[in-house]
């Protein structure tokens, strides 16, 4: 709070949102014995935490009742024996509630000199109607926050990350990771002047710390290269977040909410130092779903038709590549359980999935002009099967899938040759 914020957004406990997906899931079993142990342990952890805060009765008589709400809900899927989408999200939502409650009084204990309100994210974030991810609806927040929030700077809003409603008033969420989305979309609608991501680690790393002991914080990233970073698997960001900060200009630090004083990484339009291959990053439990079709050759409308299969069941790609016949692009494994979408590939074509992949990413700048950075790659890498590549896209990154038991090894070795030995 030293730079003057005025809106804090916090995420759920370690662990709630486990804990209540799993809520709902024996609920709509029938597991009733089980929910009761999972209620039970949420409770103690929470009233524990706000004993330590000073036990305000109005906190405690609200969490009381997000306690009751949550019973309820459990009851009703018990009878129901079916988890909708739109309760899904409603459960879910009680951990940034329950969290939120009590920080807001630990805020206030902070800041006697200022105001410290409790903020409904619902009735700002607004959303469509697809639940388990809902898109915010940009131009409605920016209206509702600036009807509903004092700009002035006297009032220290504290709110929920990762929820929303839609415009009917059904709470949704943004999908998981999305507390750092949240406080982005807070930002963009207020016009703010810095938007600071606050979690576990000292910044955004050059790659995972706990595959690379040698791996470093990075000073500064430019919003191209964090957003890359984001989508390709940095775990520290949400791949959603930058867009929001760059629609308005607004410079992002991520820093460590353990350690403070350390000088953690900012993020901006541009920075002092561009190098070849900034970071290295990993999204593991990936799949290559291969769709074949002879009438693909020397025609039109293929792509067309095979895109609009993905779009339709909102199915993101991370990678693509072509032949004169077929089509190869890289899916998260969940994507497999969708039987919808697979059943409609195949009204395009021949299937053939391969799974336990992991897709690797330089992330960088101007890696389509380096002429020796592929010689470099797999020089170090000579002895692993690389089973496709992506390069030419974007000038950011270097993308290509490997076995996920070859994926560690991997960026060790790229790590030691191409950040570690500059």
């Amino acid at each position: 709070m030293e730079r003057g914020a005025t809106v804090v957004v916090v995420s759920a406990t370690s662990g709630t949102t486990d804990r209540l997906i799993e809520i709902a899931k024996s609920a709509s079993s029938g597991r009733l014995e089980d929910c009761e142990k999972l209620v039970f342990g949420i409770k103690e952890r929470h009233l524990g935490i706000l004993a330590e805060t000073g036990n305000n009765p109005q906190s405690q008589t609200q969490l009381e009742s997000y306690f009751t709400e949550l019973e309820l809900l459990v009851q009703n899927l018990a009878i129901l024996k079916e988890l909708t989408p739109r309760a899904h999200d409603h459960i879910l939502s009680l951990g940034e509630r329950m969290s939120s409650l009590i920080f807001r009084d630990v805020m206030a204990t902070l800041l006697p000199a200022r105001k410290v309100t409790l903020l409904d994210a619902r009735t700002v974030i607004k959303t469509d109607s697809n639940f388990g991810k809902a898109t915010p609806q940009l131009e409605v927040i920016e209206k509702t926050a600036r009807e509903r929030m004092d700009l002035s700077g006297e009032t220290v809003y504290v709110t929920q990350g990762f929820i929303g409603s839609d415009l009917q008033g059904n709470t949704t969420i943004l999908g998981r990771g999305g507390s750092d989305y949240s406080a982005a979309l807070f930002a963009e609608a207020i016009s703010a002047q810095v938007l600071e991501i606050w979690t576990d680690v000292a910044g955004v790393a050059t790659t995972d710390p706990r595959l690379v002991k040698e791996a470093k914080i990075i000073p500064e990233l430019t919003y191209s290269e964090a957003a890359e970073m984001a989508q390709y698997g940095a775990k520290i960001l949400h791949p959603a977040t930058i867009a929001p900060a760059v629609r308005k200009n607004i410079p992002v630090f991520v820093g460590s909410s353990f350690e403070k004083d350390l000088p953690g990484t900012w993020i901006r339009t541009s920075v002092e130092h561009r190098p070849s291959v900034r970071a290295i990053t990993k999204r593991s439990a990936q799949a290559l779903v291969t769709i074949t079709t002879p009438s693909m050759y020397n025609a039109y409308g293929f792509m067309g038709e095979l895109f609009d299969v993905f779009g339709r069941h909102r199915v993101s790609v991370d990678c693509v590549t072509t032949s004169e016949i077929s089509v190869a692009v890289t899916v998260d494994n969940a994507t497999l359980e969708n039987e919808r979408f697979i059943r409609d590939l195949e009204k395009v074509g021949n299937i053939h999935i391969e799974a336990g992949y992991a897709l690797v990413s330089l992330i960088g700048n101007e890696l389509t002009r380096k002429s020796a950075l592929a010689k470099a790659i797999f020089t170090t890498i000579d002895d692993v099967n690389v089973r496709m590549m992506s390069l030419g896209a974007s000038s950011y990154n270097f993308n290509f899938l490997v076995k996920e038991e070859d994926s560690k090894a991997v960026i060790q070795k790229l790590h030691r040759a191409l950040i570690e030995a500059l």
